[in-house]
Formats: structure tokens, C-alpha cells, sequence
């Protein structure tokens, strides 16, 4: 008689996140969180990190600065473009092959960046970087929004946010001293030790399903007309910005509206593939919910204030009021671990109040913030530029953990990924635009003071300048103000 051969062992489970659940209890999504939030914090900090280098870098390749500055452009242009794919991506690969998949990316852009001998293949290391950055930043509000209950997202949020506003604080410091003591390159190599962690955490945390706790499935392909188009408008718009500041408007002119064609383009193509059944890069249907659409508002507004601030105030501080480059970094730091602070707080402050009301509380102290810089004068005593600087960082501090829990919570679950693609896009399109506006708009109000950051000496003129140009910021906010308001009803909608 033959006997009957042993059942097949049964397949290991695919570690879904309800597997990771039953095997590290109810900490899991903490261990979760923890995971992705090393990797955006090594995502934000190669962003940063770089501008401290790049004066020593233009010495070594002997770059103009329009051409040293394309390692921070190249790297914000990529960014804000990949941030489009991380749908798709989750979908076709799920969450573990991609997370592991960017910070390998992330890893080898790192360490090429810091070997290369030719100025090219820095330039490339850098749109390697920005790549990997864009498609790793909207998937922890994914996960937020997933992996934690309703009265857990806030407290979620914040404790995520406090952990990755630390990495832009800390991140130049550290930088500069490393550039002093081993030269540019060692900044790229600054990523590695955060790369490496993530990518252990990745396959020891993330699970290998889809957002929904589905498998990973091929599916459709990426639409690469409507990712053509949002690179070809986003290079155009950014481009353009930049002209408009030197002696060519005629090509200004063009290439912002080539920006305008492109995203019209964009909008048209989205609309036709979705029309056709097929799977557009942003879904518009987004915008039909009445929250989501007025949080996109609130974050590309944001972006530009916040972004075009960053870039305002060291240069305020430095030509306007005559400070060094070390009393910057003295009055900023405080501001930084305000906001640190901050976060944290609101975000236990969202899980019980309404967060249109904490995003309002947020881009009103923001525009305070910058309608009281224009009260400062050249004898002015430093804390209240200190003071300044922490209102606006507080502002900071409650619109971080809120605005993307106001603007997605009342999607349907099967949209989350897209929202957080989308609004995290808008929020860089935004940022990206404001360094480049308030450079533009400082240079026109100098002219009409009749001065130029070429004098040495500051003057009455030039507070005078920019004094206007944090007007402009805090009516920006302002604005946003209008559109926050609308984030007042929570229901669920479709």
C-alpha cells in the first residue's frame, strides 16, 4: 500500500498589516510610523542640507551661481513632480518594495553624489535624491489616516511632524560643521546612516500589501503623458520665476505660459483618462470634496508663505538688519524647537478640536508673525526679532499636524493615497514658487526704494523693501485664512 504523502506546508502569510498587527500587538503602528518617518526625515535633510555646501562647491567645480544653484532647483523640481507616482507605485508595488525601493535611491544618489568628479553627475545625484523624496513624503499621512483610529490620527500626526521638522533644524548646523571639517562631500554621505536604519525598518515593519491591505497587482500602467506634462509645467513655471528676475521678459513671458499650457494640458488629459476608465496620475474627482478642495488651497498658499519665508528671512536678517551669519543661525534655533514643541502639542489638540479652527489659529499667528517684522528697525534689540520668529513658528506648529487630517479625513478610503499625493504636490508647487516670488518682488520694491542688495550698508530704503515684502506674506496667509474656514464640516462624503 503506498503511503500517503505529507500535506504540503501551507505558504507563509504575506506580512499584511493585519499579520504585523497579531505579531507586535497594538504598538505595531507606532513601530509603523517610526519606520517611515527616519526615511522622510533623510529625505527632508538632503533637501536642506545641501545649500550649505553649495558655496564650496561652485569654488571646487568653478560654477557660476545660476548653474550651483540647479543642485537645489534640480532637487525641487523632481521632488515635486514624483510625489504624483506614489499612488501608483503603492498600488503596482505596495508599501514595503516601495518605501525600500526610494530609500535605495535615495542611498545611491547619497554616495554618488560624494564620489563624483564631474559636476553633471552631482546634478544627477541630486534628481535622484528629489526623486526618492517626493514619492516617500505623502505615504506616512497615508498611513496615518490607515493605521490609527480617528481619535489617534492628531496625536499621530504630531508626533510624526515634531520628528521630521527636527531634521531641517538640526540638519544645516551639523551640515556646516561637516563642510568645515571634510569639505562638501561629506554632505552627501550625511544620508546614509538614516537610509540604512530605514531600510532595516522597512523590511522588519512595512507591510508587503497595497494601501487597503490588498495584494499588489500590475494593473494599469503609469500615465506618463500626464507625468510628461506636470514636469514640462513645473520646469517651465519654476524657469520662468527665475527670469522674471533677470533682463529677460520677453523669455519669462514664454516660459510661464508654457507653464499655463502644460497644466491646462495636465487638467485635460487627467479628465480624458479617467472619462476613458483608465487611471489619471491626480485624480480630479479629489476636488469635488469640498474640504479636500479648499486644504489644496490652504497648502499651496502655505507653501509659498512658508518656503518664500525661509528663503526672506535669513537674507532680511543678514543685508537688512546687518547681522551675521552666526546670529541667524543663534536666532532661528529657538524658533526651531518652539515649533518642535508646538507640533506636538496640537497634534494631541486635533484628535478633540476641529482642525479648520487650528489651521485658522496657525495662519493667523503666521501672518502676525510677518506683519510684525515690519516694526523692526536697524537699532531694534534682537529678542523681538526672536519673539517674531517664534509667533510665526508656533503658527507653524498648528498647521502642520491639521491641515492634511481637515482636507482628507472626509475622503473615501479608496482615495487617500491620491489625496496625500495631491495635496503634499500642491504644497511643493507652492513652496517652490515662493522662494523665487519673494526674490522677485524684494528685487522690484528695492528698485522703487532706489537701492540695491549690491550696497554694503543697509538703509531706511531697505527695511523699507522688505517690509513690503513680508506684507505680501502676511496677506497671503490671510488669504488662506478664507479658504481654511471651509474646512469646517467633517462629515464623510461618497
Amino acid at each position: 500500500m503506498t503511503p500517503t504523502p505529507p500535506p504540503e506546508a501551507a505558504p507563509p502569510a504575506l506580512p499584511t498589516l493585519g499579520t504585523m498587527r497579531e505579531r507586535y500587538g497594538p504598538r505595531y503602528r507606532w513601530y509603523l510610523l517610526l519606520s517611515v518617518m527616519v526615511g522622510v526625515m533623510a529625505s527632508i535633510m538632503s533637501s536642506t542640507i545641501v545649500n550649505v555646501a553649495i558655496p564650496d562647491m561652485s569654488h571646487h567645480f568653478s560654477l557660476g551661481q545660476e548653474r550651483a544653484q540647479w543642485v537645489s532647483s534640480g532637487f525641487m523640481v523632481a521632488m515635486t513632480v514624483s510625489m504624483l507616482t506614489t499612488p501608483w507605485l503603492l498600488s503596482r508595488y505596495g508599501y514595503r518594495r516601495t518605501y525600500a525601493g526610494t530609500m535605495m535611491l535615495l542611498l545611491a544618489g547619497g554616495i554618488a553624489g560624494g564620489v563624483a568628479n564631474d559636476f553633471s553627475l552631482v546634478l544627477l545625484a541630486r534628481v535622484a535624491e528629489g526623486l526618492a523624496a517626493g514619492v516617500v513624503q505623502p505615504i506616512p499621512a497615508i498611513i496615518i489616516l490607515r493605521a490609527f483610529e480617528p481619535h489617534e490620527q492628531g496625536r499621530a500626526s504630531g508626533i510624526f511632524g515634531m520628528g521630521v521638522v527636527l531634521a531641517p533644524a538640526i540638519g544645516p548646523s551639523i551640515g556646516g560643521v561637516l563642510v568645515d571639517l571634510f569639505g562638501w562631500r561629506s554632505i552627501f554621505f550625511m544620508v546614509v546612516p538614516f537610509c540604512l536604519a530605514s531600510l532595516w525598518l522597512a523590511y522588519k515593519f512595512l507591510p508587503t500589501t497595497a494601501p487597503g491591505g490588498v495584494a499588489a497587482t500590475r494593473g494599469n500602467g503609469l500615465d506618463w503623458r500626464g507625468l510628461a506634462l506636470g514636469t514640462v509645467g513645473t520646469l517651465c513655471l519654476l524657469n520662468g520665476l527665475v527670469e522674471l528676475r533677470g533682463d529677460s521678459p520677453f523669455q519669462a513671458g514664454l516660459l510661464l505660459g508654457g507653464a499655463v499650457l502644460a497644466f491646462a494640458g495636465f487638467v485635460w488629459w487627467q479628465r480624458r483618462l479617467a472619462a476613458d476608465g483608465g487611471e489619471p496620475l491626480m485624480n480630479l474627482g479629489l476636488f469635488q470634496y469640498r474640504q479636500f478642495a479648499m486644504g489644496s488651497v490652504v497648502a499651496f498658499i502655505y507653501g509659498t508663505a512658508l518656503f518664500g519665508s525661509t528663503y526672506l528671512l535669513p537674507v532680511y536678517m543678514q543685508v537688512g538688519l546687518q547681522l551675521s551669519a552666526s546670529h541667524v543661525g543663534t536666532i532661528l534655533l529657538p524658533a526651531g524647537i518652539v515649533l518642535a514643541v508646538t507640533i506636538a502639542g496640537v497634534g494631541r489638540l486635533a484628535d478633540r478640536q476641529p482642525t479648520w479652527m487650528l489651521v485658522s489659529i496657525g495662519l493667523v499667528l503666521l501672518a502676525a508673525s510677518f506683519a510684525l517684522m515690519m516694526v523692526l528697525r536697524l537699532d531694534s534689540p534682537l529678542w523681538l526679532l526672536v519673539a517674531f520668529a517664534i509667533i510665526g513658528r508656533i503658527g507653524l506648529g498648528f498647521i502642520l499636524p491639521s491641515l492634511n487630517l481637515g482636507s482628507m479625513r472626509p475622503l473615501a478610503q479608496t482615495l487617500i493615497p491620491q489625496g496625500a499625493s495631491a495635496i503634499n504636490f500642491l504644497r511643493m508647487l507652492g513652496g517652490a514658487a515662493g522662494v523665487s516670488l519673494c526674490a522677485i518682488v524684494l528685487e522690484w520694491r528695492l528698485a522703487a526704494h532706489g537701492d540695491s542688495l549690491a550696497n554694503a550698508a543697509s538703509s531706511p530704503a531697505r527695511l523699507a523693501a522688505f517690509d513690503e515684502v513680508f506684507l505680501m506674506l502676511a496677506a497671503l496667509c490671510a488669504l488662506a485664512v478664507c479658504a481654511a474656514w471651509q474646512l469646517r464640516r467633517p462629515e464623510r462624503q461618497g
